[in-house]
């Protein structure tokens, strides 16, 4: 049980990295190669970054972009991580590896994704605590398909 613990408490602090790591990723490059912040958003109110003088149409696909960008710099630094210190490589040649990761994330995201339609749409639950509820699911797939499907264990 010990093992476990570690393993997991070691795959939490890699997942809060990786998190962080996705939203500066996604921040720099709303400011700098998509611009897509509008007036209300936080960084530009803060003086950090300018606001981008795009419909809000523009702004979403946009964002969207920059989100992508962020996710797989942070999925590539999460399954470097993972594989030196939470899981066995080994299962598949690294190529393979890293796309079972990536469509691992990618089954995560649609699961957690479906949890916050289903809890807001038919329980009538609060868009943040379904994100809370979306992050739980999030995390619980992520570590059972990378666990028992992408790395050795």
């Amino acid at each position: 049980m010990g093992g476990l613990f570690w393993q997991i408490l070691k795959y939490g602090v890699i997942g809060v990295l990786a998190t962080l790591i996705n939203l500066v990723v996604a921040a720099l490059c709303a400011a700098y190669v998509w611009p897509c912040l509008g007036a209300d958003d936080a960084f530009v109110r803060l003086g950090v970054f300018a606001r981008a003088d795009v419909s809000d149409a523009a702004r979403a696909l946009l964002a969207v972009y920059c989100n992508l960008v962020g996710f797989f710099v942070a999925n590539l630094v999460c399954w470097l991580l993972n594989r030196k210190y939470v899981f066995a490589p080994g299962r598949h040649g690294w190529l393979v590896e890293y796309a079972l990761f990536l469509a691992g994330s990618g089954f995560a995201i649609f699961c957690g994704s479906a949890a916050i339609w289903a809890l807001v749409r038919f329980q009538g639950m609060q868009t943040t605590y379904s994100f809370v509820v979306n992050v739980m699911v999030s995390v619980a797939v992520n570590f059972v398909v990378r666990k028992f499907f992408v790395f050795k264990g």
